[in-house]
């Protein structure tokens, strides 16, 4: 009997946590879930947009890591964006990051979709800082951590949108309807979206010393291969399974799906071991789980092997970057704090970009299981760069 009051007790202080977290996180989950049902619309309808553009698989990769220009831009802009427009600089970001989207329906030459593709680099990389930066201020200011949680609602957005469009595909609707429809749904989250920032309430705060460089690089490097990893499932998936193992546009939509939807419970679950288990051992864990699903993506057989592969996948690297970036801000004080997280988030962001044309460039002369199973070699990378983070601060 008193066993199972002690459980009863322990699930019911749980759920008041994790409701106490989605509260204090409600505007940043509104902003990475308007990130995500954008980035998921157009995974799904990457094929599409391919075909549209005609060009080989090399050069497509090529084209995304042009892209990558815009999150150089992004990550000069973002510091003093973030400055100028305070509580709004994240509805701003987010809402700029929809309207670059509306010009994915239009392009049909390789150098309208490259321009489309910087814009949206560079909102994505403005966003992705602030959001991040917000996050942050929110864990210092209530003393937990809100990062996992918050990914976890960019993955399961992100699954939502690539769902919801590849359905849109099958029934062949134009991709400038489906853009602008998401664009009005963004638009209106937007304006519950201005949050307070910590200069606005700590105006004085001093300015901290030399920024750590180490915390910054070895930091930036996790994050960089996780979401290099996470890029390049996006982008690549659903051709995977529509061109490798013969799958409709629907069955094609469902494997970045899976990716995102299985990224969503692994970040949930992130959030709710957080505090119990090293972040630093769940990075390790992680990276060796992820790693077996890309080798399981890449040798599938059949779509529903590869659902399968792309859900382990999608399970290990989700909680890889927001774990970093939360190992990151326990190691600066609140005065470099949201420096430091643009910085690390910039490098780790441009993983979305330098992934797809490495992918690109390997499906081109070896065929996409060969690409597949690199990304699996890729993820044990991140086991000697958490070593090296360990090593830049007491926290663990």
């Amino acid at each position: 009997m008193i066993a199972c009051v002690q459980e009863e007790l322990v699930r019911t202080l749980c759920a008041m946590k994790v409701y106490r977290d989605i509260y204090d996180s409600r505007k940043t989950l509104l902003g990475f879930g308007s990130m995500g049902i954008l980035w998921g619309a157009f995974a799904a309808f990457i094929p599409r947009v391919k075909a549209q553009i005609d060009v080989s698989d090399a050069t497509f990769g090529l084209i995304i890591s042009c892209a990558a220009l815009g999150l150089l831009a992004a990550m000069a802009a973002a510091p003093r964006l973030d400055r100028r427009l305070r509580r709004f600089a994240m509805p701003a970001a987010i809402a700029a990051l929809a309207t670059a989207y509306l010009g994915l329906g239009t392009v049909s030459t390789a150098v309208g979709f490259t321009t489309v593709m910087f814009v949206v680099a560079f909102a994505s990389g403005l966003a992705d800082i602030v959001i991040n930066a917000r996050i942050s201020e929110t864990e210092a200011r209530t003393g937990r951590s809100l990062m996992n949680l918050n990914h976890a609602g960019f993955s399961l957005a992100y699954a939502c949108g690539a769902i919801v469009t590849g359905f849109a595909r099958e029934a062949d609707w134009q991709t400038w309807v489906v853009f602008a429809l998401l664009a009005v749904v963004v638009y209106a989250a937007c304006i519950k979206m201005p949050m307070r920032t910590a200069s606005e309430t700590e105006p004085d705060a001093p300015k901290g010393g030399r920024l750590p460089i180490g915390v910054i690089v070895w930091g930036g490097i996790i994050v960089l291969i996780a979401f290099e990893t996470e890029g390049a499932s996006e982008a690549w998936s659903a051709l995977h399974v529509e061109r490798t193992l013969g799958g409709g546009a629907a069955e094609g939509a469902f494997g970045p799906a899976m990716l995102g939807l299985t990224m969503a419970v692994g970040r949930f679950s992130g959030h709710l071991i957080s505090g119990r288990v090293s972040g630093m051992k769940i990075i390790v864990a992680a990276s060796m789980v992820a790693a077996i699903g890309a080798w399981l993506a890449a040798a599938a057989t059949s779509p529903n092997m590869a659902y399968v592969g792309f859900g382990i996948l999608g399970l290990g690297i989700s909680v890889i970057a927001p774990t970093a970036l939360n190992i990151v801000g326990e190691r600066v004080g609140i005065a470099d704090r949201t420096l430091v997280i643009a910085r690390v988030s910039i490098i780790g962001f441009a993983g979305f970009f330098l992934g797809p044309p490495v992918i690109g460039l390997l499906a081109e002369y070896h065929g996409l299981r060969v690409a597949f199973a690199t990304v699996g070699y890729f993820l044990l990378m991140i086991l000697p760069a958490t070593m090296m983070l360990k090593q830049q601060g007491p926290k663990a």
